[in-house]
């Protein structure tokens, strides 16, 4: 049976703090028991296809899977087709990056409403979404699935319904859950088993089981104010969540196989080892 697969985002202190190179990751975190790894382009993608081709080889050799978080500047809900244009730029280049390091998923970011509908924010992503996809299968980078994440703060796209809606139009197209960010654009509800259990369901019966089951997530705790997202926090912290342990139960009771990315503030890579050790746990726990 497949299993649930548990990495960090980008460099943690303890890593920066001993190794030079990226490249060095893969080995680390398999040292650590990690499965996966999510490089970060979120200021651009500033990779060369020597140094990405050197991560995937390692990332090959250690058993890592790797995915590419796409710049945090794109905005696939605009209408300006200059800046369609160069949102489809901006995540070609981050699906290029991404297959030269071996990796099959990209996140990307859905944008801000600015003085748009949600309805005319979402017609527009999807648009957007769907000529991109043309344009990766163009340059034979259809392999490349483009995860779509759930988004902390409430006056931007990508609420779950919204993500689903998006996912649903094309198989290419992974919903990112980020546990977090619902957890902050509802106030702190998303904590605890029911929660998580409904969101789950409503993947499942939007997607069908087995897309749902492999789905891309992102989880830690953040801080958030009534507009959403303030900042990342680490496991340390005991206001905010959400907590890890119900989710992992539960994965391992449906027998999912999500990779779940850690996004912590710091201190990724040491809570994404907590979040596989207590998933462990509870699959041991049920036979």
């Amino acid at each position: 049976m497949s299993r649930a697969l548990f990495g960090p985002a980008g460099s943690s202190d303890a890593f920066s703090a001993s190794h030079k190179s990226s490249v060095e990751m893969p080995a680390y975190l398999a040292q650590m028991g990690l499965d996966c790894f999510e490089y970060q382009c979120g200021r651009g993608v500033n990779i060369g296809r020597e140094t990405a081709g050197k991560l995937g080889a390692e990332a090959a050799l250690h058993g890592i899977r790797m995915s590419l978080h796409a710049p945090y500047f794109i905005n696939l809900s605009s209408p300006d087709p200059e800046r369609v244009e160069k949102n489809a730029e901006y995540i070609l280049q981050a699906a290029r990056a991404c297959s030269w390091m071996g990796g099959d998923r990209i996140v990307v970011h859905c944008g801000g409403l600015s003085k748009m509908t949600r309805q005319e924010a979402m017609a527009n992503t999807c648009a957007s979404l769907a000529a991109v996809l043309d344009r990766l299968a163009g340059e034979g980078l259809e392999g490349i699935s483009l995860c779509i994440e759930t988004m902390g703060k409430i006056n931007v796209l990508g609420d779950l319904d919204e993500v689903l809606e998006i996912c649903r139009r094309d198989g290419r197209l992974v919903p990112c859950i980020d546990f977090g960010h619902l957890n902050c654009r509802t106030g702190g509800s998303i904590n605890g088993a029911a929660a998580f259990d409904e969101i789950l369901t409503r993947m499942a019966e939007a997607l069908g089981e087995d897309r749902a089951r492999v789905f891309h997530g992102h989880f830690s705790k953040i801080e958030y104010s009534k507009g959403g997202e303030v900042r990342h926090l680490t496991f340390a912290d005991t206001v905010y969540g959400p907590e890890f342990a119900p989710l992992g139960q539960l994965l391992a009771r449906r027998g999912w196989a999500p990779r779940i990315i850690c996004e912590s503030a710091g201190t990724q890579d040491a809570d994404a080892r907590t979040m596989k050790e207590s998933y462990l746990r509870s699959l041991t726990r049920i036979g």
